[in-house]
């Protein structure tokens, strides 16, 4: 058995510091290739991922400023050589590679993750041509997203100032790089974003354009941000990216392919010069078009009229039955007249002055007669009323009730005036009123009341009779 009394001890972080001397000493550079598996970047910017092939697994991390070089985005499932040297992470007991560059392994990784992408993308339904939208004829603002420096820019604007002078606006991103596809991106949306008839015109027609590049150079125009974006757009827009032999997969989503940032331009707006000789042309043929017409319906016309009649023959007819109706009339109206003026002197012999008096006459002597029988109508009238009226006088008089009370009846009203009929509506001591058929008296009752007498008793209707006691003593 080994003895280990004299055997060096260490402390755990230690121990950690010498292996991580030891294999940053021996490994201090090495280069890998291997294919991506686990890819995160949080919000610090830096990348942790997983190097791995068929047997083992490393892992790896890329500082956020060696992401920000990167000219592609590295994606799981990508195979990629990756330069940078090895070391420990004593926290965790655990070896990785601080990677400080990383290229794609060959173009056929891009290439393969490239169609990986574009089978996932088509089915999605971005690559539809009945998703595609016409582009404008003759638009009035046209918007370009691309850099603000270069040639492309002045290609593009050089081109349209030539064929159709219009309003352009230009939204400046990056166009490789990191960032550079949330920037395209962020310049398609916002080109769409712009409401119609605010202070920024909106576009009619997008251009996102680059010159061209490697794979790794264009590959911006690949990512998922930028085609999605391209597809959802709803202002057609026109890819102009790269030369004519670059494919990527913004040319699938757009709604024109240009091979050149110049084509661009050419499909986004016509010549002008042309555009006038066509307008001239038409105007021209349209000129001739409406002669030859004029003059066809002329000769047209000069032959229909050979087949009409004259208007003489046509007037005459009418001409001559307006003369018979002239005589017609003429006659009528003279037959009239000569009528009416047998009638009129019929009229005048029974309208002389001594027929009329005697008509008049004969009238009053009617209205005289009238007035007398009138008179003695009225007479006898009044006969009958008056004694009508008489009788219903002495009807009343009998009916009366002051006949009643001259007879020696009276009235008994109570002090609020009410008609007493009953014994019982008086009490000892209530003051009375008498009326009489001369007059009213005062008076009270003084004691209780009397016991009736047997007499015949009077009729509901007819008043009590004065001095008769019903009730005591009046005083």
């Amino acid at each position: 058995m080994t003895d280990l009394t004299n055997a060096p001890e260490y402390t755990v972080s230690d121990l950690a510091r010498a292996l991580k001397r030891t294999v940053e000493t021996e490994y201090g550079h090495v280069r890998v290739r291997g294919e991506l598996g686990r890819v995160t970047v949080p919000k610090s910017g830096h990348m942790y991922l997983d190097l791995k092939d068929a047997e083992a697994v490393i892992d790896g991390v890329m500082w956020k400023g060696s992401v920000s070089a990167l000219s592609f985005r590295p994606e799981e499932g990508l195979e990629v050589i990756v330069e940078g040297r090895l070391s420990t992470f004593p926290g965790r007991s655990k070896y990785q590679i601080i990677i400080e560059r990383m290229e794609p392994a060959g173009a056929g990784a891009l290439m393969a993750l490239l169609e990986e992408r574009k089978r996932k993308l088509a089915a999605e339904g971005l690559f539809a041509p009945e998703r595609k939208a016409a582009i404008p004829y003759l638009p009035r603002v046209v918007g370009v997203v691309t850099s603000p420096t270069g040639a492309v820019i002045r290609d593009i604007l050089h081109r349209l100032d030539d064929r159709f002078p219009v309003h352009v606006l230009i939204w400046p991103v990056l166009v490789q790089g990191e960032g550079a596809a949330a920037q395209i991106a962020a310049g398609i949306e916002g080109f769409n974003a712009i409401a119609p008839g605010g202070p920024v015109p909106r576009p009619d027609v997008l251009i996102v354009a680059r010159g061209g590049g490697s794979v790794e150079d264009l590959w911006a125009f690949n990512e998922e941000i930028v085609v999605r974006a391209a597809a959802a757009s709803q202002i057609p827009l026109i890819s102009a990216v790269g030369h004519e032999t670059d494919t990527t997969l913004i040319d699938f989503a757009s709604d024109r392919r240009a091979p050149t940032p110049t084509g661009a331009a050419e499909m986004a707006v016509p010549v002008r010069r042309e555009l006038v000789e066509r307008i001239e042309g038409a105007r021209g043929r349209l000129s001739a078009a409406l002669l030859r017409t004029v003059e066809r319906k002329e000769s047209d016309l000069r032959a229909a009229s050979r087949g009409l009649p004259r208007p003489e023959s046509l007037l005459g007819d009418a001409r001559q039955r307006l003369d018979y109706a002239h005589e017609a009339l003429v006659r009528g109206l003279t037959l009239g007249i000569e009528r009416r003026r047998g009638t009129l002197e019929r009229l005048a012999v029974q309208l002389r002055p001594r027929s009329l008096e005697r008509e008049i006459a004969e009238r009053r002597q009617r209205l005289a007669q009238a007035g007398e029988r009138m008179r003695a109508a009225n007479l006898r009238r009044l006969g009958d009323d008056g004694r009508r009226l008489a009788a219903l006088t002495s009807t009343l008089e009998a009916l009366s009730y002051h006949n009643v009370l001259k007879r020696g009846y009276a009235i008994i009203e109570d002090a609020k005036g009410a008609l007493v009929r009953s014994a019982g509506d008086l009490a000892p001591g209530d003051s009375v009123t008498l009326r009489l058929h001369d007059g009213e008296r005062a008076a009270a009752i003084a004691g209780g009341v009397a016991p009736p007498r047997k007499e015949k008793p009077a009729s509901k209707s007819r008043p009590a009779k004065a001095g008769s006691s019903q009730q005591g003593s009046l005083f």
